[in-house]
């Protein structure tokens, strides 16, 4: 099957720069990739969050008083209105007095994930192989990417945990009599890396469907033209477009929605790792 007949080709990682190595099964092809297209967009999405960002979340109002100065204005008013809603909703529900301690992770795994979404949407791809390469898709399409930030939250939850909870962190690891340790253990342990394995799948398999049935569609308007003429293919074109721009908005909604979700599981997962001491007092009170 060739690159333009496959779906997966646009959601795929294309290595434009890669040297050879040999460390098992993490290079079955014996290279390992130094610039893809996947991480191309990680970088501009770095770029963006570093040097665009920052001096449009500084916009205040210019005329007024002292207080007037202070309130955000346009593009900055927006972006407050979600980070204290991610604060309000989503952190503060679940962290707790931990709250402040965490809250510029947790806007800064919502902003990152939702601008490689985002990018993913835009069809750089499309138009760069004019240029004898291929840059542009989406990063977190890409299962090594959403498994590195998962992987980003778990050490967040045992570093944490050790930390704030100390030996109350590792006594939640045995809920039940000592006795029953060599079996909740080992559960409590797989349970901590279902909760990695859920925060990436989940982001990679919603990026990737959206992405795949997008193209599937699209390529119907080329399949109906080559096998039955040029007008068969334009009768197909119109609902196909159609449902191409349905299915693009709704790709916008899902981007917003997963990088919610992730946000939202990195809150409650890292709530869950950092409270354990005062869940084991609000136990303790109500025995």
């Amino acid at each position: 099957m060739s690159a333009e007949s496959n779906p997966l080709s646009h959601v795929i990682q294309h290595p434009l720069v890669t040297r050879e190595a040999e460390t098992g099964l993490l290079t079955p092809n014996g290279e390992i990739t130094i610039l893809s297209d996947h991480i191309s967009m990680i970088i501009l999405a770095g770029l963006l969050l570093s040097l665009v960002f920052p001096p449009l979340f500084r916009r205040r109002r210019k005329d007024g008083g002292e207080v007037d100065r202070l309130v955000p204005t346009g593009f900055t008013n927006g972006v407050e209105a979600v980070c204290q809603y991610l604060r309000s909703e989503v952190a503060e529900p679940v962290l707790g007095p931990n709250t402040d301690r965490f809250i510029k992770y947790i806007w800064s795994v919502f902003f990152f994930v939702l601008t490689l979404n985002l990018l993913g949407l835009v069809p750089i791809g499309a138009v760069t192989p004019l240029f004898g390469t291929h840059i542009g898709g989406t990063a977190t399409a890409n299962i090594w990417v959403t498994a590195t930030l998962a992987l980003t939250t778990l050490v967040m939850m045992v570093f944490n945990g050790l930390r704030l909870g100390g030996t109350a962190y590792l006594a939640h690891f045995c809920p039940g009599p000592l006795w029953l340790a060599p079996v909740l253990v080992p559960v409590e342990i797989v349970g901590l890396f279902a909760k990695v394995f859920a925060l990436t799948v989940r982001l990679f398999a919603n990026m990737v469907a959206g992405h795949v049935m997008l193209a599937v569609l699209l390529s119907f308007i080329l399949g109906a033209g080559s096998a039955m003429g040029a007008g068969f293919g334009f009768g197909v074109a119109v609902p196909v477009v159609l449902g191409s721009v349905a299915l693009s908005l709704l790709e916008i909604f899902v981007a917003l929605l997963q990088a919610y979700i992730f946000t939202f599981l990195t809150a409650l997962f890292i709530g869950q790792s950092v409270n354990v001491h005062h869940h084991g007092e609000h136990e303790e009170s109500h025995a």
